[in-house]
């Protein structure tokens, strides 16, 4: 929206985490990156920018599966795939650890698991303000049973048409 700038003010979009940099994650990197100049922003007006926050929150994600993979697989330890695997279907990033990582309304609470890579699928709804976006409402669910059996059937042709033996979830645990 950027480039739009004016010419897109009032646009709504649907975002899996927050525009800003008031969340104490944020101020943390702010202070113990850029303000060192260790980071490597050629334009320091896209700190907090939604696809920022967006690159914060997919590190969040990361180091969160290498760390529940590693107290499965032992600490300190290099993964392989199939652990990293492991851990983030074992994700659980509740309210709580969202508080403790400083990014409480950055992202919502995130649980994942063999059956549901989606997690919580939660989205806040953000507005274009001509320069900025403005997050105008709470965490809000999605209508799961609308979306789910085409999923469900999308996934079944998919393996069908490149030959992929569908995982077995219950096996597993």
């Amino acid at each position: 929206m950027i480039p739009a700038g004016a010419a897109a003010k009032g646009y709504i979009s649907a975002g899996f985490n927050a525009p800003g940099s008031d969340f104490s994650v944020m101020k943390d990197i702010q202070k113990y990156v850029y303000a060192k100049g260790k980071g490597e922003f050629d334009d320091k007006s896209r700190f907090g920018s939604i696809y920022h926050t967006r690159g914060v929150v997919a590190g969040i994600v990361t180091a969160e599966a290498i760390r529940i993979a590693q107290s499965r697989f032992g600490k300190g330890k290099p993964i392989t795939g199939e652990q990293m695997r492991w851990g983030i279907e074992n994700l659980n990033i509740d309210e709580k650890r969202l508080k403790e990582l400083g990014a409480l309304g950055l992202m919502p609470t995130l649980k994942v698991s063999c059956m549901d890579h989606e997690g919580s699928g939660l989205v806040k709804f953000q507005q274009w303000d001509g320069e900025k976006w403005k997050v105008i409402s709470d965490w809000m669910e999605p209508d799961r049973k609308l979306v789910r059996a085409k999923i469900e059937e999308d996934a079944r042709q998919y393996a069908k048409e490149k030959n992929i033996e569908a995982r077995d979830c219950a096996k597993e645990n």
